[in-house]
């Protein structure tokens, strides 16, 4: 992490390919001197060395070589064909505009583009790139916060592995149960990538605002601290009425600033819908309990939800129905498990929201334990499913058997509820409430 003008930099990696497509917008130089004119651009790899071309050139590049814009604030670059949404029902590809240096590194024989760029306009970014520009100002100061926060806690968590900290076993494999946790994996090249799997980050491809750029500058190096260190800082776009453990989704361990929260103003403090329950869950699940997140306000949703994003209409409660050959074919498919026809999906735990962490598949030719959140969730979509918090109904239509998922939330639940904290921040909430409502024995610290 390099320092300029005391706001730090880091290192994002945009995207992967055995060749990648770019276009310099205006002139760039190297560490020599090089000069880059404007325009169009190929990195290939033959799997061991880099090279770049142009209309004018075609030499080795070094992977320690940045390319530097002349001018910061002027200067940009596309990046074309990236995939936004890997691996969920909104993957595509599009072109992007950065700001900042430009990068290449080998990883698997692959060319990964990177992006060296100042902390603060990284947010600028993740901020119009999670959310619409257009939110209100104190939803923007809270999630640039959070954001920040975040970001921060993975680079302070990858110096502590550096210096030996003790890693966590993440999948534990028998015959008769898989439990996986998807904690991002540090990347070993550089801070972050800029998909969902970090944060989006989609450089100036999202139009940015006034208020994004305020948002930002006046929460410039403030986290949010959890006794001496900094929080990690997790949200979703939906917790369905309760937020859920760190420990049940990400990792075997515990925070006290990412607890289970009840996402109304009425619920007192400390109070406990007892979702761990399978009796409670369910009557929770079917119901419409008042939220935060419960909302179907257009004006709302849209500072939330991208264009993409909007796609999903049906969020805070919503229902996924399977034939039983479907079911069975998806699985086997997602798992590489042959159950044979699945007879049963039934839950044997369940976090503070609801969510499942661990579930049995029972199928004709093999019965199974499967979990946490995202491994069930990526088990029973050909995505991945809105959330674990779900009931399962079998029945019988037109002699096929059937089974009826219904279920509550966006996403794994940790942290802040964005579109929770939206409805908030249209109440009149500053963000400093937004944030101590879902981080709770937090305080704010500038630390740069």
């Amino acid at each position: 992490m390099n320092v300029t003008r005391n706001i730090p930099e880091i290192k994002v990696g945009i995207c992967s390919g055995r060749v990648i497509s770019f276009t310099l917008n205006t002139g760039f130089r190297d560490h020599s001197g090089k000069i880059f004119r404007k325009g169009g651009y190929l990195a290939e790899t033959d799997s061991k060395k880099i090279i770049l071309k142009s209309n004018e050139l075609s030499f080795e590049y070094d992977p320690g070589n940045l390319l530097v814009p002349f001018n910061d604030k002027r200067s940009s670059f596309t990046v074309h064909a990236v995939t936004i949404g890997v691996d969920f029902h909104w993957q595509r590809k599009e072109d992007q505009i950065f700001k900042g240096k430009i990068g290449f590194i080998t990883e698997e024989g692959k060319i990964t583009a990177l992006n060296v760029i100042s902390i603060d306009d990284y947010l600028t970014s993740v901020i119009s790139s999670e959310m619409n520009a257009a939110s209100s100002l104190e939803l923007l100061k809270a999630h640039a916060i959070v954001s920040r926060s975040w970001l921060m806690s993975q680079i302070e968590k990858k110096r502590n592995f550096r210096e030996g900290a003790k890693r966590f076993n993440s999948n534990t494999v028998s015959d008769s149960e898989i439990i996986r946790w998807y904690d991002r994996e540090d990347h070993k090249n550089f801070d972050v990538c800029a998909d969902d799997h970090c944060q989006r980050y989609q450089g100036i491809t999202r139009s940015s605002t006034k208020k994004v750029v305020e948002a930002v500058e006046d929460t410039s190096g403030i986290v949010l601290m959890s006794d001496e260190s900094i929080c990690d800082t997790r949200y979703s776009k939906c917790c369905g009425g309760v937020t859920e453990l760190f420990g049940n989704v990400w990792e075997p361990v515990e925070h006290a600033c990412l607890q289970a929260v009840v996402d109304n103003p009425g619920y007192s403090s400390g109070s406990d819908p007892g979702l761990e329950k399978e009796e409670n869950a369910v009557k929770w699940i079917m119901s419409n309990p008042e939220a935060f997140c419960n909302t179907h306000d257009k004006k709302i949703l849209s500072q939330v939800l991208n264009n993409y994003d909007q796609e999903t209409t049906d969020f805070f409660r919503w229902k996924v129905k399977y034939t039983q050959a479907e079911i069975s074919d998806l699985v086997k498919k997602r798992t590489g498990i042959d159950f044979g026809s699945i007879t049963g999906l039934i839950p044997l735990e369940r976090g503070k929201s609801g969510r499942i962490t661990r579930l049995k598949i029972e199928g004709t030719l093999r019965t199974m334990i499967i979990g946490k959140e995202l491994e069930i969730r990526k088990s029973l979509s050909p995505s991945h499913l809105y959330s674990s918090c779900f009931v399962v109904e079998k029945k019988t239509e037109n002699e096929e058997i059937c089974f009826i998922l219904r279920g509550a939330g966006w996403g794994h639940g940790v942290g802040m509820c964005q579109i929770g904290a939206a409805v908030m921040g249209e109440r009149g909430y500053s963000f400093k409430q937004i944030l101590h409502h879902y981080f709770k024995n937090t305080r704010l610290e500038k630390i740069y």
